[in-house]
């Protein structure tokens, strides 16, 4: 009667099974199994790493109070399958001598239980009819229970000796004490086995909770969440995986024992479904056949109980882990959307302000025609493009105002100290791209080098080197590099023409006889300069009206040839002073040699005198209208 009465709860592991003969799990095989749900117990670590929101603590509760109770009933399966080898054969003998011992002490320990039954029924039997005896035979039946009584307890003495020594023999053929010790030992040492509740799981007081995480709303955030939602997304379907592997362990395990409950649910069947029988002899037969498929099906459904259980339990589990997962995958999604709308509204930022440099570039070229004024004004395009491009994705990339000031003063601080000259450089430039700068084609001296300047960059400065300051100043081949910073040196002076002019003072020594008619030597010098100077009066006219109008200087600046007189022990010497244009240097002083040459040699002839023969040199002084900066 209890194999019907406990047929519709084991159908379902019944239908998992196959036609053919099971092959029972051996002691390792049950102790591998107790040890692998040990190892995915201890997996739940990685799901409380990627719990850093509440509703992931939710999970993890779940999923660990969930896990606790699979633990446990992979011990309680160990346990029963310990205590009762009877169930599982063992496996066929190699020809061993413990292999031959096990084999033995199996035949004993199944024939000392099936004695020990057997005398239990004569027991009960025997005490129901002293309930129903007369009392004349109650005292025969007494005695024949206190018989029968004492057969019992030796029975089961003998039967629970043989099943110790058979568990050793089990144990030792294994990996050394017996199944039911080491899964003693393992449940000790493990403590949420030991819990009986087994609903508070460790580290998971309402203090460990962590707060709400603020939502990312730079760049830079949102990569940095999307890589720990992918993270947790990984761990989660580990997860899954490790449940569906034990799951399937444990179905392996299940299985051989699912086809005896099978068998004995059949065979108690076929002997309810015979002819009821008349024959004392073979209802005897019947009813210790069905008392022993009672007795096998009580101690079978025992090691299957808890792995049903069990196979409920991880579908819970794995509908708990499919749930986290798809809310992180839904967060994954959100995370990855707002990604893509940042990015596009920074590509779109980005777009804008290079649109807006082309524009503006096109205005320049347009509008600006001055050469120097146009690269001004692109450098300064630059700049202002640069510029807002880095603080568009210094916003875009930062989450909070408070951590991009942070970030921006340490970078300046380290930029500052690492690259002062530079810096130094970048501030000299725009000194010399200035009001009274210079631009490329001016002819400069620095630190004693004369040179036209070829290029000015953002931090050196190029010069052609030209071989001297005087009339015959050539290229040398050779080109200067000098450091943007060379401005704010003092000890390196930078000489060029004021901005606007292109003109250098020359004169020429002569020293005439003291009884010659100074006036008139004045005036036939002079009369002789005047008549070259006259063809580049104009050009100078022009730089004398921007010079004075860039220098605001009040006073009158004259650009035209000058005389002075001196007195000397030797006679009267006269200077005779003149600009000219700086690109004709050559060309105009031949010009003006010439022309006093001939002054000189017409009648009345000119009498020199002194030792020196009269040169043509540049002006030194200040008054050659060279500007120092």
């Amino acid at each position: 009667m209890l194999i019907l009465l406990l047929q519709p709860l084991f159908c379902f592991s019944a239908q998992e099974t196959s036609n053919q003969q099971p092959n029972f799990p051996g002691p390792q095989d049950v102790l591998s199994f107790v040890n692998q749900t040990i190892a995915w117990y201890r997996q739940l670590s990685a799901e409380q790493q990627i719990a850093n929101e509440p509703e992931d603590i939710i999970f993890v509760s779940d999923d660990r109070q969930l896990a606790t109770q699979i633990l446990r009933l992979s011990f309680d399966f160990g346990l029963a399958y310990a205590s009762s080898p009877s169930v599982a054969p063992a496996p066929a003998s190699s020809g061993s001598p413990t292999q031959d011992r096990y084999q033995q002490l199996l035949q004993l320990a199944n024939t000392a239980d099936q004695q020990a039954k057997q005398t239990q029924v004569e027991v009960e039997d025997a005490r129901r009819k002293l309930e129903t005896a007369p009392l004349r035979k109650r005292k025969e039946i007494e005695s024949q229970i206190a018989e029968l009584q004492a057969e019992l307890d030796l029975a089961q003495t003998r039967r629970d000796t043989l099943r110790n020594m058979l568990q050793f023999v089990s144990g030792a053929n294994g990996n050394g004490g017996s199944l039911h010790a080491q899964l003693e030992e393992l449940q000790r040492v493990i403590p949420p086995v030991n819990e009986k509740n087994g609903t508070q799981p460790e580290n998971s007081s309402a203090s460990n909770v962590p707060a709400r995480k603020s939502e990312s709303t730079g760049i830079l955030g949102l990569i940095t969440d999307l890589i720990s939602l992918s993270k947790k997304v990984h761990t989660i379907d580990d997860r899954i995986q490790q449940t569906n592997n034990l799951q399937q362990a444990a179905k392996q395990i299940r299985t051989p024992f699912s086809s005896k409950l099978k068998e004995l649910v059949k065979g108690g069947n076929d002997i309810v479904q015979q002819p009821d029988a008349t024959d004392p002899a073979v209802l005897a037969q019947q009813k210790q056949q069905l008392d022993t498929m009672t007795a096998q099906f009580k101690q079978t459904a025992g090691l299957v109980m808890p792995l049903s259980k069990q196979s409920i339990l991880f579908d819970l589990h794995k509908r708990s882990l499919s749930n986290w997962h798809d809310a992180v995958k839904s967060e994954y999604s959100t995370v990855l959307r707002n990604l893509m709308i940042h990015l596009g509204v920074l590509a779109f930022m980005l777009a804008l302000i290079v649109g807006m440099a082309e524009v503006w570039r096109r205005a320049i070229f347009r509008y600006v025609h001055d050469f120097r004024r146009r690269y001004q004004f692109m450098l300064l395009r630059r700049l202002v493009m640069w510029f807002m491009i880095a603080i568009v994705v210094a916003f875009a990339f930062a989450s909070e105002l408070g951590s991009l000031a942070t970030f921006a003063g340490l970078l300046t601080a380290g930029i500052a100290v690492a690259l002062q000259n530079v810096i130094l450089s970048v501030a000299g430039y725009f000194y010399l791209i200035g009001k009274y700068g210079v631009r490329v084609g001016d002819r400069v001296q620095i630190s004693g080098v004369t040179g036209e300047v070829v290029d000015i960059g953002l931090v050196r400065l190029h010069l052609m080197e030209l071989a001297s300051t005087g009339t015959d100043a050539q290229p040398t081949g050779r080109v200067v590099v000098f450091s943007n910073s060379v401005v704010f040196q003092p000890t390196s002076g930078l000489y060029k023409q004021i901005p606007g002019t292109n003109f250098v003072w020359h004169q020429i020594t002569l020293t005439l006889a003291p009884e010659g008619n100074y006036r008139e030597v004045e005036t036939r010098l002079l009369n002789a300069v005047e008549s070259v100077f006259k063809d580049y009066k104009d050009a100078l006219e022009q730089q004398r009206l921007r010079m004075q109008k860039s220098l605001s200087v009040m006073s009158e600046i004259s650009l035209h040839p000058q005389s002075h007189f001196h007195l000397t022990q030797a006679g009267l010497e006269v200077v005779i002073r003149y600009p000219l244009v700086l690109d004709k240097v050559a060309e105009i002083d031949d010009k003006i040699t010439r022309a006093l040459l001939d002054a000189i040699e017409r009648s009345p002839k000119l009498r020199l005198v002194g030792t020196g023969t009269p040169n043509i040199q540049a002006v030194t002084e200040p008054a050659e209208a060279v500007a120092k900066q």
